[in-house]
């Protein structure tokens, strides 16, 4: 028996371990189960180059719990270690097996999917046990060896007499760490981590029906039938799916594929994904992946964190800021890359340029996607508008690239229900949408009902209105009014409909200079001015006698400081209204003359009710009041 000390640069690296990835320590079993892959990986690979003449077979992995005897056994049938390899790999922690090994061969090695470079993965059990042990036996004729270390810098190492190949880990479970002798946390760990890694992972066994045995159905003297049970089987309970959808080629895959892998992916996820995206990518990086486009809500904080990021099948996080856009990070699905630089506990990014390629990538490969299906199926793609148009918008104002892009998929809703890309818009509207300075004018709406009667004045005029009601479409119109030439956007009710998009011809007011001073200051008297700006305007006599109008410019800054941006301390101004008059509306020259006061006052505050009420501002006790105010009218 040998005995010796680690080789690592400091006195004791095992309370730096724990201390370190103490926060993080239930991935000791990650980490153990991907050297346990590298190890099988490793042997398939020198099998199938001629190196080792070993049979490689079906090779898998197990995990047992000893919970009697608090101990949590790892067991690979991959390609082993002689004594001197656990001296050389085990005890200096400097080494990285994986790592040379790919360097040996990094010719032939390219695609055989070795998790590789992460030295301190082993040590990582030291986190949950006070005595780990190694058995192992090589895939040469070299004898079996076996290690044991105490968490101290000291460790035995000595023959065994395992005679099959492989390794198996044993960890003495730590006071304190009985969690990990509970089967249902490491199956819970199992599920987490290495739910789709490359080697079968055996957790146990289950009882299932008997696939080559067909039940016998009988039939009595009265003719009832009678089938008998179904046999069950012991079979090695698998954990893992070791060959998921993102591993294949898209053409190998059907639609259904794609959805049974969303099911798995998201077991408690009840609606279908609208589309997915497959990534497959082998330069200048390797990336593969699927992402879906769920459903979305107006909500834009309650969808992140779903895609999941591994590193050769193994899951590292599924926080993937950084690499996916942000834009992004609301979708879901799969992410794998060899290529992206994690620390040694597999669990932050670290910036650099692959990382900034990756997520270019991703979102031209989002792009072409979304075009493709725009030009395919048009009329699906705009059924579906509604579920996706959050992500899309988002991605136009935070990505340029995709903002260029989006041009030939991005749609803009009427409230009657046609869409438009942003070219058939303009040309649909220049002709009459365009002011007397030469600017057009897209009319938009954010509430069907609410803003009803704006809308209905602007089609009269047979102007085209926009439906836009996405917590984020303020920022996105102040971006296209930046990027695109010579247009606005105005909500319908921002003021009324002839000084929205002001022509040349002006109507003329029926009421003197005199008499309009006379009216200005009368309303003034009445009208809260807290709330509203009185405004008189020679419009239609058909047109209504009050109108209540928001200014576009206040409100939509407001809203953008609401959701991120716009003129600082917008956010918390009171909402203010203009109160529009027209002057040339019959009602309005019967407030004029009448004689009383009280009448006057009464009349005024009817028709300011008439027009909130049309707004939707009349809430509440106001309406109510309102309601048994016209009651006792009309009795």
């Amino acid at each position: 028996m040998a005995k010796g000390s680690i080789n690592v640069s400091v006195e004791n690296i095992f309370p730096l371990i724990k201390k370190f990835l103490y926060s993080d320590h239930e991935i000791f079993l990650r980490e153990l189960i991907s050297n346990a892959t590298d190890a099988t990986l490793k042997l398939k690979h020198l099998t199938s180059i001629g190196e080792s003449k070993v049979e490689y077979g079906k090779p898998k992995i197990e995990v047992k719990i000893d919970k009697e005897g608090k101990k949590l056994h790892i067991i690979d049938q991959g390609l082993g270690m002689t004594a001197e390899e656990v001296e050389k790999y085990i005890n200096q922690v400097a080494f990285s097996g994986a790592e040379e090994f790919l360097d040996k061969y990094k010719d032939s090695a390219k695609d055989s999917g070795i998790i590789g470079h992460f030295g301190l993965g082993f040590y990582s059990a030291f986190m949950v046990a006070d005595k780990v042990e190694i058995i192992t036996k090589s895939h040469t004729d070299a004898p079996a060896a076996h290690w044991t270390c105490d968490g101290s810098p000291e460790f035995t190492l000595e023959a065994s007499d395992k005679t099959d190949r492989g390794t198996e880990i044993i960890l003495h479970i730590s006071e304190g760490e009985e969690e990990f002798l509970e089967e249902g946390r490491i199956r819970e760990l199992l599920t987490k981590y290495n739910k789709f890694m490359p080697i079968p992972i055996k957790f146990g066994t289950k009882e299932v029906n008997d696939p080559d045995f067909t039940p016998k159905t009988t039939t009595d003297k009265d003719g009832k039938e009678t089938t008998e049970p179904h046999k069950q089987i012991t079979v090695d309970d698998i954990i893992n799916n070791p060959n998921p959808a993102w591993t294949k080629q898209p053409a190998d895959l059907e639609d259904q594929d794609y959805k049974n892998f969303y099911r798995e992916l998201y077991p408690m996820q009840f609606e279908e994904p609208l589309f997915h995206i497959h990534l497959n990518v082998d330069y200048p990086f390797n990336l593969t992946g699927i992402l879906y486009f769920p459903k979305m809500t107006n909500d834009l904080n309650m969808q992140k964190d779903k895609i999941q990021l591994y590193q050769n099948q193994v899951f590292v996080t599924d926080n993937v800021e950084g690499i996916v856009p942000e834009f992004l990070t609301m979708l879901r699905g799969v992410i794998d890359s060899p290529d992206i630089p994690l620390n040694v506990s597999r669990s932050y990014l670290q910036a650099d340029g692959a990382v900034k390629k990756i997520s270019s990538y991703i979102t031209r490969k989002v792009a072409d996607k979304l075009k493709s299906l725009f030009n395919n199926n048009r009329e699906d793609f705009e059924k579906k508008w509604d579920d996706i148009k959050i992500v899309i918008e988002y991605g136009m104002l935070s990505e340029e690239k995709f903002f260029e892009k989006a041009d030939a998929f991005a749609l803009y809703p009427t409230v009657d229900g046609k869409y438009y890309t942003f070219e058939e818009l303009t040309n649909a509207i220049k002709a009459k949408q365009t002011d007397k300075d030469d600017k057009m004018v897209i009319l938009y709406a954010s509430n069907k009902d609410e803003q009803h009667a704006y809308i209905e004045s602007a089609k009269a005029k047979d102007y085209e209105v926009l439906l836009l009601d996405s917590p984020i479409v303020s920022h996105l119109m102040q971006k296209l009014e930046t990027t695109k030439e010579n247009i606005s956007f105005a909500r319908v009710d921002a003021d009324h409909i002839d000084n929205l998009i002001k022509k040349d011809d002006t109507v003329i007011s029926k009421l003197s200079d005199e008499e309009k001073t006379q009216l200005d200051e009368l309303l003034k008297e009445v009208v809260p001015s807290e709330k509203f700006m009185v405004q008189l305007e020679a419009m239609d006599s058909s047109a209504s006698p009050f109108m209540i109008t928001q200014p576009e410019f206040m409100r939509r800054m407001k809203e953008m400081q609401q959701t991120g941006g716009g003129m600082f301390g917008m956010g918390n101004m009171p909402e203010m209204y203009n109160l529009v008059v027209n002057t040339n509306h019959e009602l309005v020259g019967e407030i004029l003359n009448t004689k009383t006061k009280k009448k006057q006052e009464r009349l005024i505050n009817q028709s300011l009710d008439l027009a909130r009420l049309s707004q939707g501002l009349l809430k509440g006790e106001e309406l109510t009041n309102f309601i048994k105010r016209s009651y006792e009218m009309i009795k």
